[in-house]
C-alpha cells in the first residue's frame, strides 16, 4: 500500500519494507547501549567491551547470543525485508507485467493483459530501475541506521538484563505462539465470513491477504535462522546459509506465482490462490532477506 497509490513514482511492492528493515538492522548492529547490561554480564565480555569501546566498534560478537537481539535482528528485520519479492518485482518489470496504479482516484492495478507493449530496451531500463532503487535505498538506510545509533548513543537507555530475561523473553514466546494459533483459528473461521466455516460469501479477503501469510511466516523465519546457523560459519567471508535460503525462497516464490497465474485447479480456485499468496507473502517473504 505504501508504494501503490495513484501516480506512484515507484511501483515495487516491498521497497519501503526493505528500506525500513535495513534502517533498523543498521541501528541494532551499531548500537552499544540497548543491550549493554547483557553484554557486560560476564568478565570476558566486560574486558572485550572496554577494548571495543576504545576502538569505537559495535559489540556484535556478544550481542548475537542475546535472545532479544536475535529476535529483533534475525526475526523481525529478516522477516520484514524480502529478497524473493524484490526478485519477483525485478522479473515482472523485465517482462512488462509489473502491476502499476493508474493516475487517477482509483488505485486498481492495470490489467497486465492490457499493458501497452514496449521494446526490450525499455523493459531492461525498468529492470535496472527496480534493482538500483531497491539496493541503493536499502544500503543507504543501513548506513543511516548505523549513524543514527552513534548519534543517539548517549541518550539510549539500556534494557535491564533480568527484566529482559524473565519477562520480555518469556512474554514474546507466549505472544508468538498465541498469535500463530490465533491466526490458524481465524483462517478456519475468517472474520469476513459471517455465516461460519461452511458459509461461502464469495467476498473473503482476510485469508488470502493476511491470515495464510501469518501462518506460513514463522516457518520461513525458522528455516532462515537454521540455514544461517548451520551454514554461515562454513565460509567466514560469505553468509552461505543466508544465500542458500534466499535462492530456495526465491525459487519457491517463482513456482507459487506461476501456479497462481495458471489455469490449473491448484492456482485457479480461490482457496488455492489464497494459499499460494500466503506462501509467497508469508513463507518466502520471511525466509528471504
Amino acid at each position: 500500500a505504501l508504494t501503490f497509490y495513484p501516480g506512484a513514482p515507484v511501483q515495487t511492492s516491498v521497497l519501503w519494507a526493505n528500506v525500513a528493515g535495513s534502517l533498523l538492522i543498521g541501528f541494532l548492529v551499531e548500537d552499544r547501549k540497548l543491550f549493554d547490561e547483557h553484554v557486560s554480564s560476564t568478565p570476558q565480555a566486560r574486558n572485550d567491551e572496554e577494548r571495543q569501546k576504545k576502538q569505537l566498534r559495535p559489540l556484535s560478537p556478544h550481542k548475537r547470543t542475546i535472545p532479544l537481539y536475535i529476535g529483533l535482528a534475525t526475526g523481525f528485520c529478516g522477516s520484514f525485508t524480502s529478497f524473493s519479492s524484490f526478485t519477483r518485482d525485478a522479473f515482472l518489470a523485465l517482462a512488462n507485467a509489473l502491476p502499476v496504479s493508474v493516475s487517477n482516484t482509483s488505485t486498481s492495478p492495470i490489467d497486465p493483459a492490457s499493458t501497452v507493449a514496449r521494446s526490450g530496451g525499455y523493459s531492461f531500463m525498468a529492470l535496472l530501475a527496480v534493482i538500483i532503487t531497491t539496493v541503493a535505498l536499502s544500503i543507504s538506510a543501513l548506513l543511516v541506521g548505523a549513524q543514527l545509533a552513534l548519534a543517539v548513543e548517549q541518550y539510549m537507555p539500556s534494557i535491564p538484563y533480568l527484566f529482559a530475561r524473565k519477562f520480555v523473553d518469556r512474554g514474546i514466546v507466549f505472544l508468538a505462539w498465541g498469535s500463530w494459533l490465533g491466526a490458524i483459528l481465524m483462517a478456519l473461521w475468517p472474520p469476513d465470513r459471517s455465516g461460519g466455516p461452511s458459509y461461502n460469501s464469495g467476498q473473503e479477503h482476510w485469508r488470502g491477504r493476511v491470515l495464510f501469510a501469518i501462518i506460513f511466516a514463522p516457518l520461513g523465519c525458522l528455516a532462515r535462522f537454521y540455514f544461517s546457523l548451520l551454514l554461515n560459519a562454513k565460509v567466514a567471508s560469505f553468509p552461505l546459509g543466508t544465500f542458500a535460503i534466499n535462492i530456495i525462497g526465491t525459487a519457491m516464490e517463482g513456482m507459487c506465482w506461476d501456479l497462481q497465474h495458471s489455469p490449473s485447479t491448484v492456482g485457479g480456485e480461490v482457496l488455492g490462490c489464497q494459499v499460494l499468496q500466503g506462501m509467497m507473502d508469508g513463507f518466502c517473504g520471511a525466509a528471504t532477506t
